[in-house]
């Protein structure tokens, strides 16, 4: 499964908008993604990704889908930066 990052905007910041989109993404991964696919997060178009946001929306997405996560179109160097840190 695809998630289109840029749906939660193009500049993700704050902790609190993090566990939102998570809480959301969550409900909709649950729902649409059987248990052997990988959970593909796509970050075309996206220009920020901040710390507390990463860590609460990837660092949600780790503790339930593991070694299944997987990143795509990594332009911005902000958000590649924050990528190596919760995605080591």
């Amino acid at each position: 499964m695809i998630v289109a990052m840029i749906e939660f905007g193009d500049i993700l910041i704050s902790r609190p908008s993090g566990r939102e989109a998570f809480l959301a993404a969550r409900s909709y991964l649950f729902r649409d993604t059987p248990d052997q696919d990988s959970i593909i997060l796509d970050f075309k178009d996206v220009k920020e990704l901040a710390p507390s946001w990463g860590d609460e929306f990837i660092t949600g997405l780790k503790s339930l889908y593991r070694n299944r996560i997987e990143v795509a179109n990594i332009d911005s160097p902000a958000v590649k930066a924050e990528l190596e840190v919760v995605l080591p």
